[in-house]
């Protein structure tokens, strides 16, 4: 059976317009602070080369990896925001929902999928079909609902963030467990903490950006 259309707050073809404008302005700080965690979290994986960025949007993280040497794919279900991302001269970009990805198993070394677990409306699925084409694993930016900042989005009538569904750290660790096994490791720091240390890599739980390693388990041949 088919499932119903969900309303998805990124083909508001303005927000997609806009997007960017906060990583440019007051965004700046946390934009290089995630980019720390996620460089953190990379480099546990081992080497590798080729990523899927899933929820690429604008492909404001795709333009950032290829900087970084990797060879990114970028898949997202939103025309307008494929759209700027094309008209940014991003990746390769597919358009496509994140619980049908039209790509063969094992085809990547990993996935990614940044600040977009939040807003799909079938996660398991999801992670499923990211760890089924990683070879190698799945790295995860999420938003975290113990951070006041989840609170006051929630709060914000925006409607991009009416549809948000955030993950405590422990919350996502159980959804990984859930949606795949086996696998060999689960890695998880926080960063934008609050007062002075807020840059910092952390294990606390306090921080309002999570990021997550997920090795995985595959057997060989």
């Amino acid at each position: 059976m088919a499932r119903a259309p969900v309303f998805n707050p990124f083909d508001d073809p303005e927000l997609a317009s806009g997007y960017e404008a906060w990583y440019e302005t007051e965004g700046r700080a946390a934009d290089e602070a995630e980019r720390r965690l996620l460089t953190w979290l990379l480099s546990g994986l081992p080497p590798i080369q080729t990523v899927l960025e899933i929820g690429v949007g604008t492909g404001h993280f795709a333009r950032w990896l290829v900087s970084q040497g990797y060879r990114v794919i970028g898949v997202d279900r939103s025309a307008p925001m494929l759209g700027e991302a094309f008209r940014r001269g991003s990746v390769p970009l597919v358009r496509a929902d994140a619980a049908e990805l039209p790509f063969a198993d094992n085809a990547f070394d990993a996935a990614l999928l940044i600040t977009t677990l939040e807003f799909l409306p079938y996660p398991e699925r999801a992670l499923h079909e990211a760890a089924r084409v990683a070879r190698l694993g799945v790295i995860l930016g999420v938003l975290n609902r113990w951070h006041p900042l989840a609170w006051q989005r929630k709060h914000s009538g925006l409607p991009v963030w009416q549809v948000a569904h955030f993950y405590s750290p422990p919350e996502l660790v159980r959804l990984v467990r859930k949606a795949l096994h086996p696998v060999a490791a689960i890695t998880w720091r926080t960063t934008l903490l609050p007062g002075p240390a807020c840059q910092h890599v952390s294990r606390l739980p306090a921080g309002a950006f999570i990021g997550m390693r997920v090795l995985l388990s595959k057997s060989k041949g």
